[in-house]
């Protein structure tokens, strides 16, 4: 199995009250920053390739951050074409997790039911996920979408969240939208101010920390070159 990051924009920032003030605003300072980028990842099982969303659709603004390219154009400077996608795994709705999805018609797409209502995805090719494979360590519901890969619900973020494992050399690379944005509100215990049920939100957060607590995860985020770093890396994140 290969895991990559499909890169997209670097050079932005969140503001430390974005990124810790969800349960509390004045747990972040206005004045303290952190770096922010947008990259998404694929999954290569050598048997198929499944990507963990897909960005935003081309030439949309995304102020304050550089373009290093648009999605179909990053995948394949990976080397992959669109045509041998054959499933995109969604974890939330959100424009800039799911901008190209008419770009891989032939794969099938995991989404959380939720958010498949909220964005009208109708079809063949899409599948409302049923999370019909009971628990996953401490997650109650989970999916297996191929050998070493899971699609996991984790509410919150969205009504339709959920989250990525894939298992590989005795690592567990956790793919999970917007559960954080940035590494230090993991490390902090913070939820971040973007949240459509915050309950869900705080429970997903626990569960994510103590999953990380009993096995070697390696923490792949969106919106952090952080992100980037740990996958390259194969860096184990550690909370205590």
């Amino acid at each position: 199995m290969q895991i990559k990051a499909v890169r997209l924009y670097e050079g932005g920032s969140f503001t430390e009250e974005f990124v810790f003030g969800g349960e509390n605003k004045s747990d972040g300072n206005k004045d303290v920053t952190y770096p922010g980028s947008l990259q998404n990842y694929v999954i290569d099982t050598g048997d198929e390739v499944i990507l963990v969303d897909t960005g935003l659709a081309p030439d949309t603004p995304f102020k304050g951050y550089t373009k290093i390219l648009d999605y179909v154009p990053a995948l394949e400077a990976l080397g992959y074409k669109p045509e041998q996608v054959s499933k995109i795994l969604v974890t939330h709705k959100h424009p800039d997790h799911t901008g190209v999805l008419a770009s891989f018609p032939d794969a099938k797409i995991y989404i959380g039911p939720e958010d498949a209502d909220a964005l009208k995805l109708e079809g063949p090719n899409i599948i409302r996920a049923a999370y019909s494979d009971g628990a996953y360590h401490n997650f109650p519901e989970s999916q297996k979408i191929a050998d070493g890969v899971y699609f996991i619900k984790a509410r919150g973020h969205t009504k339709g969240n959920s989250i990525v494992i894939a298992e590989d050399g005795g690592l567990y690379y956790m793919m999970h939208g917007d559960v954080t944005y940035v590494d230090a509100a993991l490390k902090a215990n913070k939820l971040s101010i973007v949240f459509e049920d915050l309950a869900a939100a705080r429970e997903t957060l626990d569960r994510v920390r103590e999953f990380v607590r009993k096995n070697p995860t390696v923490y792949l985020s969106t919106h952090t070159p952080e992100g980037v770093a740990n996958l390259e890396g194969k860096t184990v994140m550690k909370l205590d």
